[in-house]
């Protein structure tokens, strides 16, 4: 697994270890407080192949193991949404270290939408899978490094950045490496509009911000940049581009682009914070997939 480590810059500067999905191309963070080494998680996968339904936390444990090595403790598992390419680990990984586990409280309204997909109604309730449902504006810390939660939404209607310290925000499925663009927004709930208004928000932040992107398809990833970089040289925003034409371009695009393979998959364990299904009368778990509805 290709990681990579972004130092620390001062006093309330995190270190950031990103670690690199071959599968799915998404990014997972360690962010670490160099004073304390106090730590948190954020976006890990749990391995899935779509293929044969097979669930592994091997890469997870790895990700452990490399946490203990460089002595940081962590003591938060966030996400940045509901992801439709991944498994999330957030279940495993609360079991695992006993760790508060967190999102964007507009969870809620995505849970509630997709239970109708589903036809499972009830099926699904934040609240009892993740220890906090953070709404836009909210505070905590990671060891003594602040953290200040964005709603920035578009990708998904409840999507969330997580800003830390004084120079790193963690912007998910919004910005792309600059090269790139952006990030897609047609899934249901997702905005061209909201998306735009939500890039314009994390260029609003310090120019020399380091930037977390959620995923690199590039032959040779690197998933991060800063504000500065983003605001000149991304070819779907950069240089002032009006929201009119943002959104035609945007539109576009995503109308070319097909479903994950694994979207209808993991969505109805990630709404449940990555908890597989409960086990049916033969000791078994399963999933329910729509059909002919996407």
């Amino acid at each position: 697994m290709f990681s990579r480590t972004s130092r620390s810059n001062g006093a309330q500067s995190p270190e950031v270890v990103g670690f690199y999905d071959d599968d799915t191309g998404s990014i997972q963070y360690l962010v670490i407080d160099p004073d304390t080494r106090k730590a948190a998680l954020i976006d890990v996968v749990m391995t899935f192949d779509p293929k044969s339904a097979a669930i592994s936390s091997e890469r997870v444990d790895a990700i452990l193991r490399f946490a203990e090595s460089e002595g940081s403790e962590i003591e938060w598992i966030l996400d940045t949404h509901p992801h439709a390419d991944h498994l999330m680990a957030s279940s495993y990984l609360k079991e695992r270290l006993g760790k508060s586990n967190a999102i964007g409280e507009k969870v809620k309204d995505i849970a509630a939408m997709w239970q109708d997909y589903y036809h499972l109604p009830d099926a699904f309730d934040p609240a009892q899978d993740f220890d906090h449902l953070f709404a836009d504006g909210d505070t905590f810390k990671i060891g003594n490094l602040p953290v200040r939660v964005m709603l920035s939404a578009g990708h998904t209607l409840g999507s969330i950045t997580y800003v830390v310290g004084d120079d790193a925000a963690f912007v998910h499925d919004t910005f792309m490496q600059p090269s790139v663009g952006t990030s897609r927004c047609d899934f249901p709930g997702g905005s061209a509009e909201e998306l735009y208004d939500s890039l314009k928000s994390i260029l609003a932040l310090p120019e020399m911000t380091r930037l977390f992107i959620g995923h690199d398809y590039e032959d040779t990833p690197a998933w991060e940049s800063t504000v500065a970089e983003q605001r000149r040289h991304n070819i779907h925003i950069g240089g002032g581009v009006h929201k009119d034409a943002y959104v035609q371009k945007r539109q576009a695009r995503d109308k070319t682009l097909a479903l994950p393979d694994r979207m209808l998959h993991v969505l109805q364990m990630n709404l449940r914070a990555g908890r597989l299904p409960d086990d049916e009368a033969d000791g078994a778990q399963y999933l329910k997939i729509p059909l002919n509805k996407f």
